[in-house]
């Protein structure tokens, strides 16, 4: 199997929104876009995957010594090795690959966060630093799109959390900062034993209300000149804050179930941006 088929199947294998966005890029962009979400899924993944947290420490040190070897020519890894040819090209640089790594760190040693400020900077590093780079691959032009970039990967990531309340819990992880918890009167041990309430619903609507807001500061702040390179991100809002939507209106089932949307209908959101430019 070469390296490019090894990211392409790690990313399409993964389910991801992301991946419906990537089929409309030119190839050398989606070649570039695919690699690195591969990256992502892999470093992800040691966290996720590996139940020994010694263990998972270990694997992202190797991770941390890979992505510096590949740096200076010695990639190891499969995907480094399809990465690495097209870093220079979209300005992918060792900084960011080091911060995703960082921030999947943050999963092994960290559990709870006690305020949105604490959270926000683990979500800069697993999601804001991921925008960042996918908009420089999509072909950004100006300097406002990196802040667009990081708000929205704020938005994506809090939308994530809200999604996997439930997941989260089996593993003890507790995403929703303590100080939201104790606003609604929510205590940890009803989420980690997945009990639903009044109270849960009310904190969960307001963990929706600022997501939501931040999708809207994201868009707000895209220059108008990078809106049609940034399409792929676009299309990955429709579809984030399309999930979000769903599970607002489902009345948040996510202490016991993952919501999801159906293949078909990502496909036809990702496509209404690219062809009609709407949500």
């Amino acid at each position: 199997m070469t390296p490019q088929q090894y990211v392409q199947d790690k990313a399409a294998g993964s389910g991801s929104s992301f991946y419906y966005a990537f089929l409309f890029l030119p190839p050398r962009k989606r070649a570039a876009i695919t690699a690195f979400y591969a990256f992502c899924r892999e470093v992800d993944d040691v966290v996720d995957e590996v139940q020994d947290a010694g263990v998972a420490a270990q694997k992202l040190q190797w991770w941390r010594l890979e992505v510096a070897r590949s740096f200076t020519g010695d990639a190891q890894h499969p995907v480094m090795q399809a990465l690495m040819p097209l870093t220079q090209e979209f300005g992918i640089t060792q900084d960011h690959l080091q911060q995703v790594i960082q921030g999947c760190d943050m999963d092994l040693r960290q559990t709870r966060y006690l305020d949105f400020a604490g959270l926000q900077t683990y979500c800069h590093l697993v999601a804001g630093v991921v925008g960042e780079v996918a908009a420089r691959i999509f072909g950004q032009t100006q300097a406002q799109t990196t802040a667009y970039a990081h708000t929205l990967g704020l938005a994506f990531q809090l939308t994530n959390i809200i999604r996997d309340v439930g997941e989260d819990a089996l593993r003890g992880r507790i995403y929703l900062p303590v100080q939201d918890l104790q606003q609604f009167e929510v205590t940890a041990a009803d989420v980690l034993q997945r009990r639903d309430s009044t109270a849960f619903q009310a904190l969960m609507r307001f963990q929706t209300e600022r997501a939501l807001a931040f999708y809207e500061q994201a868009l707000g702040m895209l220059p108008s000149e990078d809106w049609r390179s940034q399409k792929p991100g676009l299309m990955m809002a429709s579809i984030y804050r399309t999930l979000l939507h769903e599970i607002q209106a489902a009345q948040f089932p996510v202490l016991t179930q993952r919501v999801s949307l159906t293949p078909v209908r990502k496909l036809w959101l990702a496509w209404k941006m690219q062809a009609l430019g709407r949500f």
